[in-house]
């Protein structure tokens, strides 16, 4: 890999995780239309551990407080915080995802090799949960904060988030819609669907670890380095700006964007790319 493919990936790699527009699509979409070759598992493994430590830093003391909640509940065998239900309901939210998105996870893993396929279902995709993203953010009443999520709640989203294993639908995306169905604010939807992140980052990192060493490739170290380093950064900053914004620019940004890619993707497939 140059400096400018590493660079431009790693710069996708962290824009995109956390906004509500596909991370998965663009780091596939990205490699073809700049004549690149699809990125290695073990560069992919750097950048998501990159954006794993940006979200795992910018919610650290919350991150913290649940840790602490869960294991004073452990001891006590009771739940007497909000942080140590929020923390069970992470995890609850997990349980969709292990059900039904890593054997789903698999048998799309053939879509990476079928160009054609992979860029249709792409497009389908950009497009179809761009109007569910729209429709959400237009019809929910939004009222409701982070404390408000129930068990119910939360294995809602973690349905729809099973659901974003396939290419295009963007995982951010599809939880934030989620939330914003149930009448979360935009804002809590973007703090729940970013904690949910943690956990499904590790659990997509573990895999492709797996992966990895069942062949070990010879490691391009200043590749991996610079593309965790700099997926980190942008990442960083992805979600401190986008936690400041989301209020008052609302969805439809990134639903028009989506909207967009979906739409490209489709002409140049129409015109034999």
């Amino acid at each position: 890999m140059d400096l400018l493919q590493i660079t431009l990936l790693s710069l996708v790699q962290g824009l995109t995780e956390f906004l509500p527009i596909s991370s998965s699509a663009h780091l596939i979409v990205v490699p073809l239309v700049f004549g690149y070759e699809l990125q290695t598992l073990a560069f992919d493994l750097a950048t998501h551990v990159g954006t794993l430590v940006a979200v795992m830093l910018y919610f650290r003391r919350q991150l913290g407080a649940i840790t602490a909640a869960l294991f004073d509940s452990l001891k006590t065998r009771r739940i007497r915080s909000p942080d140590a239900s929020l923390g069970l309901l992470v995890g609850l939210s997990l349980v969709p995802l292990l059900i039904l998105g890593i054997p789903l996870k698999y048998v799309l893993e053939w879509l990476r090799q079928e160009t054609v396929t992979v860029a249709l279902v792409i497009a389908t995709t950009s497009l179809l949960f761009a109007l569910l993203l729209w429709f959400a953010d237009a019809k929910g009443t939004k009222l409701r904060d982070q404390a408000a999520i129930t068990w119910r709640m939360a294995l809602i989203i973690g349905l729809f988030q099973a659901v974003a294993v396939i290419p295009g639908t963007s995982r951010s995306g599809i939880t934030i819609t989620a939330g914003l169905l149930l009448g979360l604010s935009r804002e809590a939807s973007a703090r729940f669907s970013f904690l949910l992140s943690i956990p499904v980052i590790i659990l997509a990192a573990v895999l492709e670890l797996h992966t990895l060493l069942q062949d070990p490739p010879a490691a391009d170290w200043f590749a991996l380095g610079l593309g965790a380093l700099l997926s980190f950064i942008v990442a960083y900053l992805t979600i401190h700006v986008f936690l400041r914004i989301i209020e008052r620019v609302g969805m439809l940004p990134f639903v028009l964007y989506r909207l967009l890619l979906g739409g490209l993707i489709l002409g140049l497939l129409l015109v034999g790319w």
